[in-house]
């Protein structure tokens, strides 16, 4: 028998926005390859992290989905549903709102933060701020980037983990970094950005770094940071059409309040219609626009035929309420019968 160390991580009960956590189980096996049934429910004192009350404190973790953890021995990452004692969904369980979880939809999360130490973006001066915005996007060298050794050690975690991680980037603000996470089905996808998120604290946390997620890190003449959300199912890839396109485009606008409420709290600091957004009181799309709600990529328009990008979540948002919904407002959008495109004529 070999003992294997457990990360059993979840969100916490914290509003408006959860805080990621974690514990370690050590379990003993002969071998173990990734198997999700032979990994236990676990307790832990929910009065602790805003999910139970001390005199009925104990919440369950159910393992979900399990990766390796390359950044420790024999180990491996397990994400965990919160359940009530009698094993319903706890009400901080937003996992559960999915309930299309189909390789039907698609979603690629761009995923941008901010790298700080003592309150200020990683290569700021100690006095004052550092040139204006424009140099540090996609740049290179001492002055135009910070922090490349986090974010490189943090990619090649994500990578050996098995997630989805498909790139990275330095962004507009200096010390602000963004990578690309694709999944397929919403809960897998939104399960790989959650450990993608765990092990990006955690690099960080090695270093002595803060991540900052907050959709405004910094204020004035200066970006924020979002989780612009790329989305596709099945017709919009296969079939297309400009019509399925701007039908859906346009589903979207008259519950763009609900998409804004799940979509991160004091996105208002960054939704101002500057700095390539959308004003968050206005809905708008169009192609290549990125001061749209959402942008319709030059690519997919060729085509039409691809996906849809809602550049509405902020930084912090949760993967599991913003893919959720956005597939319920997608299937509220009368589509095509696949069975008659695919009989021949």
């Amino acid at each position: 028998m070999a003992k294997f160390k457990f990360e059993y991580i979840w969100l916490d009960g914290y509003k408006p926005e959860a805080n990621l956590r974690s514990k370690t189980k050590v379990l003993e096996f002969d071998s173990y390859f990734g198997e999700l049934d032979v990994l236990p429910e676990w307790s832990f004192d929910g009065s602790s992290t805003q999910q139970a009350e001390g005199r009925s404190s104990d919440c369950l973790l159910k393992p979900v989905a399990v990766y390796p953890d390359a950044g420790r021995k024999h180990a491996w990452l397990v994400v965990c549903e919160v359940l009530n004692p009698d094993g319903t969904p706890h009400p901080s369980n937003t996992r559960c709102l999915i309930d299309d979880d189909s390789d039907d939809y698609w979603f690629g999360f761009e995923q941008e933060y901010v790298l700080s130490e003592n309150g200020m973006p990683l290569g700021f001066p100690k006095n004052g701020f550092p040139r204006p915005q424009g140099p540090y996007y996609c740049a290179v060298g001492a002055g135009n980037v910070a922090g490349r050794d986090i974010v490189e050690e943090h990619m090649d975690l994500c990578l050996s983990a098995g997630l989805g991680i498909t790139g990275i980037n330095a962004e507009v603000l200096l010390g602000q970094w963004e990578y690309q996470c694709f999944g397929k089905g919403a809960k897998s996808a939104s399960d790989d950005l959650v450990v993608s998120r765990y092990l990006l604290f955690r690099t960080a946390e090695k270093y002595g770094i803060h991540v900052d997620l907050h959709p405004k890190p910094i204020k004035g003449d200066w970006n924020g940071s979002g989780m612009h959300t790329n989305f596709s199912n099945m017709e919009m890839r296969e079939f297309g059409g400009k019509e399925l396109f701007e039908s859906i485009c346009e589903a979207f606008r008259p519950v763009h309040k609900d998409h804004i409420e799940e979509y991160g709290s004091d996105n208002h600091q960054r939704l101002t219609g500057l700095h390539e957004t959308q004003s968050i009181h206005a809905f708008s799309y169009g192609v290549s626009d990125r001061g749209s709600s959402i942008r319709i990529p030059v690519s997919t328009a060729q085509s039409w035929k691809g996906y849809l990008e809602d550049r509405r979540p902020a930084s912090h948002a949760d993967p599991y309420r913003v893919t959720a919904r956005i597939i319920r407002t997608v299937k509220s959008v009368e589509t095509k019968n696949f069975a008659s495109l695919l009989v021949p004529a």
